[in-house]
């Protein structure tokens, strides 16, 4: 068993809740054609409408994989983008899914922030080679200025969701799944991700959705939206392949007691009409949105639940601006807007944190 003693729980580090306060949202801009097939131009508009809505209230942090690659992205961006806020790094990637491979930035009382540099084998090694994706969260923690800390199992950001006070939702499919840990048990994973993420309590749900070629990421599914709220993906027809284990998750959410004894209020949030591209079903879900500073991007995927997706979420989300990304083309891919995103707190900048990167980067 390791020594937790020197892991980030034990200095007082936590994973915050999405919704807390962001210094930044950080994307890897999409330019793998066989990602979507016959569809990255229209994956570029979709990403260039979802970077104009954050930068009207944060910065936007993009990696690109060159020089010639931060030209091309600048000429779709300058024009809809508030210039001021768009930071290019040139951080190569296999792919666009920085939520599942960039680095997780948890926070102190201080407003420090350290970098999580979890390791990253391409959801089962499906997606061969992915050597650029794995070396991204040291580049991504040097480039802010943080010290990075390596807990040493394989995690994608997308396979956990936390409300910042010490709850962590997860799926049994996904991080119990021999592709991944093999040599960690339940309890083991559960050690980890508390002691890294700074969490409690781990609360596991069975599974994701059709399509989900993650092993079931529990962003397609169920997301915190406040320190007690979830919403919880659900399926009406009992002849969809959804429906059963989208039932048991729901049933679990509601035997959960959080460390101060109260329930989960849950919020039922339909699946959208079954997405298919080549007769293959698609994981479209309304589940994938993102909370930034100022707004929240809703999936939208051209049928009869859109309207009522962005009803919910916007409730839930009062205080922000919702605004629509057509995810039609993005799912393509096999992800929508959150898998896309991965946010970076506000923190205090500090010498000591610039010290402390400056020594992992060997400087």
């Amino acid at each position: 068993m390791p020594d937790y003693s020197s892991w980030p729980k034990a200095a007082g580090f936590r994973l915050p809740a999405e919704w807390e306060p962001h210094g930044a949202t950080w994307l890897s801009w999409p330019h793998n054609a066989r990602t979507w097939p016959g569809a990255l131009g229209a994956v570029e508009t979709a990403m260039v409408g979802v970077a104009a809505a954050l930068t009207e209230t944060e910065q936007v942090r993009i990696n690109v994989l060159d020089a010639a690659h931060e030209q091309h992205v600048w000429r779709l961006l300058k024009t809809v983008a508030s210039p001021s806020r768009i930071a290019f790094h040139h951080v190569p990637t296999d792919d666009a899914w920085c939520r599942d491979y960039g680095a997780l930035f948890p926070i102190n009382d201080r407003r420090e922030m350290i970098a999580l540099d979890f390791d990253f084998n391409a959801w089962g090694g499906k997606y061969l080679p992915c050597e650029l994706d794995a070396a991204a969260a040291p580049r991504m923690a040097a480039a802010l200025g943080v010290r990075r800390f390596a807990p040493g199992m394989v995690l994608e950001g997308g396979s956990v969701d936390v409300n910042g006070a010490g709850a962590l939702l997860t799926t049994e499919q996904c991080l119990l799944n021999p592709n991944r840990n093999p040599g960690l048990d339940r309890a083991a994973i559960e050690a980890r991700l508390q002691h890294a993420l700074g969490a409690e309590q781990v609360i596991w749900l069975v599974g994701g959705i059709e399509g989900d070629d993650t092993d079931g990421h529990v962003d397609g599914v169920a997301r915190f939206v406040s320190r007690c709220r979830v919403v919880a993906a659900v399926e009406a027809a009992a002849d969809d392949p959804n429906h059963r284990a989208l039932a048991v998750n729901r049933d679990r959410l509601g035997d959960v007691r959080l460390s101060d004894g109260q329930r989960l209020d849950i919020v039922d949030l339909p699946m959208p009409d079954p997405l298919t591209w080549r007769g293959r079903r698609l994981p479209a879900s309304y589940a994938n949105f993102y909370a930034a500073n100022g707004v929240v991007l809703i999936p939208q995927f051209g049928g009869s639940k859109d309207g009522i997706a962005r009803e919910i979420l916007g409730q839930c989300f009062k205080e922000r601006r919702a605004v629509c990304i057509d995810c039609r083309d993005i799912a393509i891919g096999l992800g929508a807007v959150h898998c896309l995103t991965q946010q970076v707190p506000w923190m205090r900048y500090t010498p000591a944190t610039a010290a402390g990167a400056a020594a992992e980067a060997g400087e």
